[in-house]
C-alpha cells in the first residue's frame, strides 16, 4: 500500500491550496484517513481526520478554514485549505487505516503515511 500526496506550493497569507492523497495497492478497505502536519522544529500535529463514513473531526485552528473530504471510489482524501496563515506553513503529511490483501489471500491491517507535501504561506 502507498499513499501519494500532492497540492502543496506556495501562496501568499489569504490564499488557497488544495491537497490530495491517493491511496494505491492490494486495498481491500479504508476506514479512517488523515491529514498532519509538521513544521521546521516543532512536533507533528493532527490536522483532520475523516472516516470511512464521512465523519469529519478538526483541530480548533483549522475548524472553518479547512475541509477534509474523500472518494471512496478513488482512494483518495483532499484537503481545501482556505485563508491560509503563514503558521500554516509547514510539511503537510496524510495517513490511512487500510485493509490490504496478500498475494496469498490473506488480509493484513496497517496504518500507512505518505510523503508529504510542503505548503509555505508568505508574503
Amino acid at each position: 500500500v502507498q499513499l501519494q500526496a500532492s497540492g502543496g506550493g506556495s501562496v501568499q497569507p489569504g490564499g488557497s491550496l488544495r491537497l490530495s492523497c491517493a491511496a494505491s495497492g492490494r486495498i481491500s478497505r479504508i476506514d479512517d484517513m488523515g491529514w498532519y502536519r509538521q513544521a521546521p522544529g516543532k512536533q507533528r500535529e493532527m490536522v483532520a481526520v475523516i472516516t470511512s463514513g464521512g465523519s469529519t473531526r478538526y483541530a480548533d485552528s483549522e475548524r472553518g478554514r479547512f475541509t477534509i473530504s474523500r472518494d471512496n471510489a478513488k482512494n483518495t482524501m483532499y484537503l481545501q485549505m482556505n485563508s491560509l496563515r503563514p503558521e500554516d506553513t509547514a510539511a503537510y503529511l496524510c495517513n490511512a487505516d487500510v485493509l490490504s490483501t496478500t498475494e496469498e489471500g490473506s488480509f493484513v491491517a496497517g496504518r500507512y503515511w505518505g510523503q508529504g507535501t510542503l505548503v509555505t504561506v508568505s508574503s
